[in-house]
């Protein structure tokens, strides 16, 4: 049996190219491995605060010296960590937004990135604490961004592997609906992302 966690980002709902490709990975996901378990993270219905100095000081401080304040901070952060760390295969729908991830994305990275929580540091510098997952990334996109001129324009996928390789999630698998906006590309765009899609 897997734990799929399913993370959601797009706030266009049924217009979202990106919820499409991603539910069609947990799809192919769950009929490589049909009594898998599916969490739903929707970032737009639950929204992530924006990071704040409350939030940074409640992170950085000895849960023992907490204010009841800090304790509900503190359990809501450990609350989204412990979806990933129980997750056997993690699935972002992460569609461009002004070359990098929605506000709401980036907002529950701030929430998740602890150390002792998804990663350490130790004499050897940082080392992720959220090993053997797999993660797969549905990226949705208006323009191409794969190759190209303006491939260095993509700080959204990279990002985003860069983020859970820090947490220790290196097989990671990316699909791309991309080109949704240009003429005699958009019209197969999104089918031929979920044509592109394989379960390993």
């Amino acid at each position: 049996m897997k734990n799929i966690l399913h993370i959601i980002s797009s706030p266009r709902k049924d217009l979202s190219a990106s919820r499409k490709l991603g539910n069609a990975v947990i799809e192919k996901i769950q009929g490589k491995y049909p009594d898998s378990l599916v969490k739903e993270r929707d970032l737009t219905k639950n929204l992530v605060p924006l990071l704040e100095e409350a939030h940074i000081n409640t992170f950085f401080s000895p849960a023992e010296s907490h204010s009841p304040e800090q304790q509900s901070i503190n359990a809501y952060s450990e609350n989204l960590i412990s979806e990933l760390q129980e997750a056997d295969i993690i699935v972002i729908d992460s569609p461009m937004y002004n070359f990098s991830v929605p506000a709401t994305l980036r907002a529950y990275f701030d929430f998740t990135s602890r150390a002792g929580y998804t990663f350490k540091y130790s004499e050897k510098g940082p080392e992720g604490l959220l090993n053997d997952k797999k993660l797969y990334i549905a990226f949705a996109s208006g323009n191409i961004y794969s190759e190209g001129p303006y491939q260095i324009y993509d700080s959204n996928v990279p990002y985003v592997k860069n983020v859970f390789g820090f947490y220790g999630v290196t097989d990671v698998s990316v699909f791309r609906a991309e080109g949704l906006s240009i003429p005699g590309i958009m019209e197969n765009a999104l089918a031929k992302g979920i044509d592109s899609i394989v379960i390993d």
